[in-house]
């Protein structure tokens, strides 16, 4: 029997698995370092949405290889069917046995589908990260006039946004109580209620279906309230679940949120086994609850951490906890989320002073481009350390919200905020005298000493 060996495999060839690879070759170039994945395309999964109508094509959307096979990767097109940690050995379905030195588990997520009456109804799609089914449901989307989208969170949003150019009658469905209810606070869910309101977008929030009618094909869905609407097709966005049963078959730990068990430098309970991206269980930033946190850039961080400490503990993971860092664009407005929200913080125990600003993203605000900003600080009251931030305008809050990210991981406060040194430029910026994430700081900072005084 042929026996392929490597020093480092990694399974999985999505954004984490790429992230692995890609530090892996760069930290240790001498050694023999290959990704087991079971399609030869594989999605960039924060592009799935755009790909029903921005980009020309489902294919437009994918990932390559090539550059990292021309530095050394080895990739193989099959799917690992078991793991066995003890003798370091990997199975796949085409009978290959792979020996390694390191594993890394980059094996995603998949989404939740929900135990609803008519799900497995024809017209009745999830958002999977499979090219293959991803164009089937573009195809079938073209023929549908009314569509439905139970979940309102990112990807909902965006599929939404994406539909809705299209062409189609498009409605939102929220179990919960508001649009995007968990990155971002009330007030600004508001906003985006406004927006989606303002392009003839039916929302239905604290309203959950009950079941999918139709006969072979959906035709409509029936709410727990008695409602009924009618439908050609249901996207149903509610969430992703790790990918972690081969994980857990291998006998590795399972964190509360059913993800991979890691600690600080992604390693697992298996010695010389690693674990990233969607797959691992995280830990909220301030809290270190575990946190069901899925984004390509927590990936590729996560990816980083593992790909330099493969063989030996070079970057030393001061922050323990992961940073949510958000960003959207719905219907030309983007939104984005660093942190926590004031919603989160006071659930979990915190005195919370916010401090707030709206200002425009050029100056003077008469440049054609201009946008709106608004900007929602959350600190602790204390010790007036950020714990969060949320900010909505145009193109440039993408990345004001990663300023707000590394003013969160530096674990930064309202006065170093109100004395942050900034660059600015008309035709780019807003103006350095209310500069929108300055501006909300001196309004938190007031606020402070305000009570301070009282």
């Amino acid at each position: 029997m042929n026996i392929l060996k490597f020093d480092v495999v990694i399974i999985g060839g999505g954004p984490a698995g790429m992230a692995a690879a890609s530090t892996a070759l760069a930290s240790y170039p001498k050694k023999k370092i290959a990704m087991v994945k079971k399609e030869s395309q594989t999605l960039i999964p924060c592009g799935i949405p755009y790909t029903l109508s921005t980009l020309p094509s489902v294919e437009s959307d994918v990932m390559s290889t090539k550059p990292l096979e021309e530095k050394g990767l080895e990739v193989i097109i099959d799917e690992v069917k078991e793991v066995d940690v003890n003798s370091k050995q990997i199975f796949t379905d085409s009978g290959e046995t792979i020996e390694y030195d390191k594993l890394v588990f980059a094996t995603g997520s998949r989404p939740v589908f929900p135990p609803i009456p008519g799900a497995d109804l024809d017209g009745v799609f999830t958002v999977p990260k499979d090219i293959q089914q991803i164009s089937r449901m573009k195809d079938a989307l073209k023929k549908m006039n009314k569509i439905a989208i139970v979940g309102a969170g990112f990807i909902g949003m965006e599929m939404c946004d994406e539909i809705h150019k299209m062409g189609k009658q498009v409605t939102i469905i929220e179990a919960r109580e508001r649009v995007l209810p968990i990155a971002f606070d009330p007030e600004f869910s508001l906003e985006v209620q406004k927006v989606l309101e303002k392009n003839h977008i039916k929302t239905l929030t604290s309203t959950r279906v009950k079941e999918i009618t139709g006969n072979g094909h959906v035709d409509g869905i029936n709410f727990e309230s008695g409602e009924h609407i009618d439908v050609d097709g249901v996207i149903l966005s509610i969430g992703y679940r790790p990918n972690s049963a081969l994980a857990k078959n291998a006998g590795l730990f399972i964190g509360m949120t059913g993800g991979i068990w890691t600690d600080e430098y992604m390693r697992t309970s298996a010695k010389d086994v690693f674990a990233v991206g969607d797959c691992t269980e995280h830990k909220e930033f301030f809290s270190r609850r575990p946190s069901k946190l899925m984004l390509a850039s927590t990936a590729a961080f996560d990816a980083r951490v593992a790909g330099t400490n493969l063989f030996n503990v070079r970057l030393i993971r001061e922050i323990k906890g992961n940073i949510g860092i958000f960003s959207t664009s719905i219907f030309g407005k983007t939104l984005g989320a660093a942190g926590g929200t004031e919603t989160d913080a006071l659930e979990s125990g915190f005195e919370v002073i916010c401090g707030n600003a709206s200002t425009v993203d050029r100056h003077p605000g008469s440049i054609p481009d201009a946008s709106k900003v608004r900007v929602k600080l959350v600190f602790s009251k204390e010790s007036g350390i950020l714990l969060g931030g949320q900010i909505m305008g145009g193109k440039s809050v993408g990345e004001m919200i990663n300023v707000l990210g590394v003013a969160v991981q530096s674990r930064m406060s309202a006065t170093e905020l109100v004395a942050l040194q900034i660059g600015t430029q008309p035709l780019l910026t807003a103006s350095p005298v209310v500069y929108p994430i300055i501006t909300a700081a001196l309004d938190a900072y007031s606020k402070m000493h305000a009570s301070h005084e009282e």
